[in-house]
């Protein structure tokens, strides 16, 4: 049976493999949860943040004024591993920042480090629920079912609630 710590450790290691998180701001107008990249190094899980490279034009960064509550979801490469993500999005383009976290791809986006269009936004998670599964994930709600019980029990051990 794995703990909260471990499905966390679960979570960082699937999104390092499948960077891709469902991004938005909680209650701003027109702004709709986008596909963005998540960029993280071993001090940002110990931190609790996760950074996207964007463009000031972007919906999400000219919302940012209307409200800087955030969610994000992300869905593993397998699917094995789910997670609803909550907290702030913060735009933070210090450059000490930006050189820690450029890469070869993020260069492909931009015209270089100063590019004036880029933005570097910092989503300082607050909370995370985050849902293991497996093949046994999928099969003991219908077991369960069959012999009368809820669905959902004995899955308790599958689902990690983490503060920030």
């Amino acid at each position: 049976m794995a703990d909260d710590r471990e499905i966390e450790a679960h979570f960082w290691g699937a999104l390092e493999d499948s960077p891709f998180v469902m991004l938005g701001l909680d209650k701003a107008r027109h702004s709709a949860m986008q596909p963005m990249t998540a960029r993280f190094e071993d001090q940002d899980r110990e931190r609790g943040c996760v950074w996207f490279f964007t463009a000031k034009d972007h919906d999400l960064t000219r919302a940012l004024g209307q409200d800087n509550g955030a969610v994000a979801s992300f869905a593993s490469k397998g699917h094995d591993l789910f997670a609803s993500l909550r907290g702030r999005l913060i735009m933070d383009n210090s450059r000490p920042e930006i050189d820690r976290l450029w890469s070869p791809i993020v260069a492909e986006w931009y015209d270089g480090k100063d590019d004036p269009k880029m933005a570097l936004l910092r989503l300082e998670l607050e909370d995370a629920k985050i849902w293991q599964s497996n093949l046994k994930g999928f099969i003991k709600p219908a077991i369960n079912k069959l012999f009368g019980r809820k669905p959902e029990a004995g899955m308790k051990e599958h689902v990690a609630e983490v503060e920030f």
